[in-house]
């Protein structure tokens, strides 16, 4: 018998997510509160179960489809990332950049096929997300950070992929700061704002998808060739399910999944005004990553704001507490600070976290479990770009679809199983702790 399947962990506030709060209020929310039938169920409304939902009803139009999301789409995870859609290696987990030739262009065919179909999602229904395809820079401030550069230089150089270096004088004409010697700069990256971009996708999904947000599954349960998902106020029963939950999937004791919730931390200043946006100069627009992974990433938006993203914390009950959040903005104010010195006063208006879904080599669950279930879950700390094109993929395999893409996915390793808690607690916090610490400057 095909035991049912529980859901212990929901996304919780984690601070003020300043992408959703700097939007337009919300329209009212649609909520499980009766009994629904469908033929499809995705779980989940971030980017993998959003782009899940959609291509299921761009390939099965004439069958009905539900997406459900235990909190309002775009205020929580999916909508608290810094905005990146990375198309090069960027793996958060690994001591370096590159791997092999082979997997590293097999990871750029795949991230780049995810942010291709978002963009023309954007493009096709207008939706007004602050896309820009500006590329990104890679910057450091010393000569670890230039050693780390050159690493990725070369493993660029090796899978033919364009880069630009840039000295000190110009780096500071882009982010108007003294404070990185130089930087490499990559042209296929895409930022966006996540929370509108979150919002946009649910809003124009085709019309046989029905979307209901505050709606937390609690139990699927396994009722002949039927799925029953159980809400706190109605019930949905489908034929077929699909797992979009990403770092919620994670799963710990008896039958662990491998999958580590890592929390990250960003901050977003209020609007500057005139003045300081004279004293700081530089571009209007531009998006920066560390050197080293674990240091801070700046984005400077064309709304005059500032985000700053730094700060790792395991935290296995999907949830961060008063004092997490307070000692991510202090390590944010001070990050701040010493990039822009010019910006006294500018205060940091929202701070929030938000999780990663990781595991220890880099892999990830895409099929179709034992029990039946789909799922499309672990995207490693690449989640926009990685998680658009999985939740793609994932829909294409459901319905018989094969390609080299999905093919990639079905052979990828899963994530390698982790030591019992309360050691992979203290093991997992030990490794960020260490490796925040080797960051040193780029924090």
């Amino acid at each position: 018998m095909v035991s049912n399947l529980e859901f212990a962990r929901f996304p919780a506030p984690d601070g003020v997510n300043g992408w959703w709060e700097s939007l337009p209020p919300a329209g009212p929310a649609r909520s499980v509160s009766s009994e629904h039938r469908y033929d499809w169920v995705v779980v989940g409304g971030g980017i993998t179960g959003l782009c899940a939902a959609r291509r299921l009803a761009e390939l099965a139009p004439d069958a009905s489809i539900a997406l459900v999301e235990a909190d309002r789409i775009g205020r929580a995870t999916a909508g608290r990332n810094s905005g990146f859609f990375v198309d090069l290696p960027h793996d958060i987990s690994s001591e370096s950049y590159s791997r092999s030739v082979a997997e590293d262009k097999a990871d750029v065919r795949f991230q780049r096929h995810g942010i291709d179909y978002v963009r023309s999602i954007v493009r096709q229904h207008n939706i007004d997300c602050d896309w820009r395809d500006e590329g990104k820079f890679h910057a450091s401030v010393n000569k670890k950070g230039l050693d780390a550069l050159l690493h990725f230089a070369r493993g660029l150089t090796r899978i033919d992929e364009a880069f630009e270096w840039l000295d000190q004088a110009a780096i500071r004409k882009v982010t108007g700061t003294d404070f990185y010697q130089g930087a490499l700069f990559t042209p296929g990256c895409s930022t966006v704002q996540p929370a509108a971009l979150m919002r946009g996708l649910a809003a124009t999904q085709p019309e046989n998808v029905t979307v209901f947000e505050l709606s937390a599954v609690t139990e699927i349960e396994h009722r002949g060739n039927e799925k029953v998902l159980h809400f706190a106020k109605g019930k949905i029963v489908a034929k077929q399910v699909i797992l979009c939950t990403n770092a919620y999937a994670a799963t710990f004791g008896i039958h662990p999944n491998g999958l580590l919730p890592v929390y990250t931390f960003a901050s977003m200043t209020r609007v500057m005004n005139a003045g300081e946006v004279e004293k700081l100069g530089g571009t209007r627009s531009w998006s920066l990553i560390p050197a080293d992974p674990m240091g801070t990433t700046v984005r400077r938006l064309a709304t005059d704001r500032i985000c700053v993203r730094n700060h790792f914390a395991f935290r296995p009950g999907l949830q961060v507490s008063e004092a997490d959040l307070a000692k991510a903005k202090a390590l944010h104010q001070r990050s701040f600070d010493r990039r822009f010195p010019m910006l006294e006063g500018v205060e940091l208006e929202y701070t929030w976290g938000g999780p990663l879904c990781l595991s220890a080599n880099n892999g990830a669950l895409f099929g179709r479990r034992d029990d039946g279930i789909l799922e499309a879950v672990g995207c490693n700390g690449l989640g926009l770009s990685r998680g658009s094109s999985s939740g793609k993929l994932i829909a294409e395999y459901a319905l018989g679809r094969n390609s080299e893409l999905v093919h990639q996915l079905l052979n990828q390793p899963h994530p390698r199983s982790l030591p019992v808690r309360p050691i992979v607690d203290m093991a997992v916090s030990a490794t960020i702790w260490a490796k925040e610490m080797s960051a040193g400057a780029e924090l």
